[in-house]
């Protein structure tokens, strides 16, 4: 910035814009992507962007007077952050619907359990390092599907994890300078601003690496009170469970028991242990060297070394593994995902008139060996019946409490006419088959990112348009795991940001800010630049706030009071590139934009755990730079 900028009628139009623009942020009097909507109207409407006929009227204007002259409004929807999103997202989806992100989500269950520091530290610290080497958008996008499955599966709100992993997402861009755009265009713009000096990719990770760090441990020891709990965002079928049990009296709650060498269970088969008749309990899952049987018939043999689910009270079942010597788990680990409300549970399912069942018994029928579904309880009337079940004969309209997996129901829904279920169960489709092409199209997209020149958008795109040709996705499904909530949010603020940069309100506001401060010390300086890129980032895209603020914030490390007192321009300048990631407080950034629709998130949500956040980033960047990079 070479000369001094005077405030402009245009510049004053763009400030009334921003304000009322963050006020309705606040106030949440509308959602947030239809305050995006909103300001994308508005600018044309109040004079800020012209159009070409308009153009044309106004070239009779004074020379000098300011005006856009091109089509700026509905820009957004065609930029290469838009764009990388919307394609991201399905292959996201792709990965999902192969099963690809069950058996990342897998490893993570296994190790974490359902310990929500655990899980937050492994799902967000994996996302966190992997955004260092991939833009933060698209790890998000990808770890997404995961995310909402461990949640299912631990009976955690999703809206606990999302927000750690999204922001641990933005935190890995500042890793090395391949994270994010901002330092990938680091050393061009010092260049351009005369620092021969360049950083090497590798010299930034200790502060990336704290940042993360930081991130994690304030999510570990304060997310109890930042953290929203949506829970109508996991989406399960645990309330159909819930309500069952309290109509029957059937518990559903599992247990995950192991059978010692030494229990007087080794030996014995599951009709003579009596776990029903004697306990109350049901047997539901068995665990054998990694082979798992759900309902395991009545003649099935127990050994030591095998891992059983039990349902039942807790006081009944710690008669259970009293009599038998058996050891009980905290939690369930063995069948943690298969077991949880999302997969497994109670469903209703009555005896059909005139089926082919009535007058037969469980027994007869071997329904636990043809199913792969045990009965824990029939309702006769106003009478339910939760022992002797295998030699009692069916009644029509009977209701048989089932448990089991979702899956199994479905079939049993899908496939028998005898029974008629009344729980609706929705059993996804999974294409497994067609996990080869997903991670081939994958692989296609980010070789295009890392080896070639070719823009993002449309590397990403080509992977995307390559999971529906080969069929992993069908178009419809790709348009439906698309959150265009996310889209218009994005698109909408995006000409704002145009405007700032190029009505030189930006450049303003940062000129008159730092003009204010006179000669101080460096970290004083560093402070306030970091704290302007911030601002600027939630305003405007990070990219444009680099652009703007690195010459700036070179100059001022080499004028007066700076150089005397020991700035160095090269970490003024990686003071914008880092903290332009400081983008927590609104959803304005692209990752918190995407996670917010799945996480149920409100603005309020952001401004709670993302102020605390942004100081957080703030004190850690500053410091790490003033101490160990000055």
């Amino acid at each position: 910035m070479t000369e001094t900028l005077t405030l402009t009628p245009e510049m004053m139009v763009v400030l009334g814009v921003l304000a009322v623009t963050i006020f309705l942020f606040v106030a949440e009097i509308v959602r947030v992507d239809v305050v995006a909507i909103i300001v994308m109207v508005s600018l044309p409407l109040v004079g800020l962007i012209f159009f070409p006929d308009q153009v044309a009227r106004t070239a009779d204007r004074a020379e000098g007077d300011l005006f856009i002259a091109f089509d700026q409004t509905f820009s957004g929807f065609s930029s290469n952050a838009v764009i990388s999103i919307i394609a991201v997202i399905i292959i996201g989806a792709a990965l999902d619907k192969t099963g690809v992100m069950n058996k990342v989500a897998r490893p993570i269950i296994r190790i974490a359990g359902h310990s929500e520091s655990r899980l937050i530290t492994g799902i967000s610290g994996t996302v966190g390092i992997i955004s260092g080497f991939m833009q933060n958008i698209g790890a998000a996008a990808l770890f997404l599907p995961a995310v909402t499955r461990i949640a299912k599966a631990t009976n955690i709100p999703v809206s606990r994890l999302l927000m750690p992993m999204g922001f641990c997402a933005i935190l890995g861009g500042t890793v090395t300078l391949v994270g994010s755009s901002p330092v990938i265009l680091l050393n061009d713009l010092m260049q351009t601003s005369g620092v021969e000096e360049s950083w090497n990719l590798f010299d930034v990770t200790p502060i990336g690496l704290a940042l993360i760090a930081t991130g994690i441990l304030y999510f570990i020891i304060a997310g109890r009170w930042v953290l929203p709990s949506n829970t109508d965002t996991t989406e399960t079928l645990a309330t159909d469970s819930s309500e069952l049990a309290e109509t029957y009296g059937i518990p559903t709650e599992t247990f995950e028991l192991e059978v010692p060498r030494g229990s007087n269970l080794v030996g014995m088969d599951n009709e003579t242990a009596g776990w029903r008749r004697d306990y109350g309990v049901s047997l539901v899952a068995l665990d054998r060297n990694g082979d798992k049987v759900y309902a395991p018939g009545r003649r099935t043999v127990f050994g030591a070394g095998d891992v059983l689910a039990l349902v039942g009270t807790e006081e009944d079942v710690r008669r259970a593994a009293e009599a038998f010597g058996l050891q009980r788990r905290d939690e369930l680990t063995t069948f943690a995902e298969e077991l949880s409300p999302s997969n497994a549970g109670l469903a209703e399912v009555v005896i059909a008139p005139r089926s082919r069942l009535i007058g037969k018994t469980m027994r007869e029928i071997q329904f636990r060996e043809k199913y792969d579904l045990d009965i824990v309880g029939i309702a006769r009337g106003q009478e339910v019946f939760r022992a002797g079940l295998s030699d009692r004969p069916f009644q029509s309209g009977d209701a048989l409490l089932v448990h089991g997996l979702h899956e199994k129901i479905g079939l049993l829904q899908k496939e028998e006419r005898d029974f008629l279920v009344t729980t609706p169960v929705e059993v996804e489709e999974m294409r497994e088959h067609k996990a080869p092409w997903a991670i081939g199209f994958l692989l296609v997209a980010i070789s295009m990112i890392l080896f070639t020149d070719i823009q993002l958008s449309v590397a990403l795109m080509t992977g995307a348009l390559g999971v529906i040709l080969s069929g992993v996705l069908t178009v419809d499904e790709a348009y439906d795991a698309v959150d265009w909530r996310t889209v218009f949010l994005l698109a909408g603020l995006i000409p704002l940001g145009i405007v700032m940069e190029q009505t030189d309100t930006a450049a303003w506001v940062a000129q008159e800010t730092l003009t204010m401060l006179g000669d101080v010390q460096p970290i004083v300086l560093m402070t306030t630049i970091a704290i302007l890129a911030t601002v600027f980032s939630l305003v405007m895209s990070n990219v444009g706030a680099t652009v703007l603020l690195v010459p700036l914030a070179i100059a001022m490390a080499k004028g007066a009071g700076g150089a005397e007192a020991g700035a160095d321009p090269m970490v003024f300048a990686l003071v914008v590139a880092l903290a332009t990631s400081n983008s927590f407080i609104i959803p304005t950034h692209q990752v918190n934009a995407l996670i917010m629709g799945p996480g149920g998130y409100r603005n309020a949500d952001y401004m709670r755990a993302g102020g605390i956040m942004t100081l957080l980033f703030l004190v850690v960047l500053v410091t790490m730079l003033y101490f160990f990079y000055q």
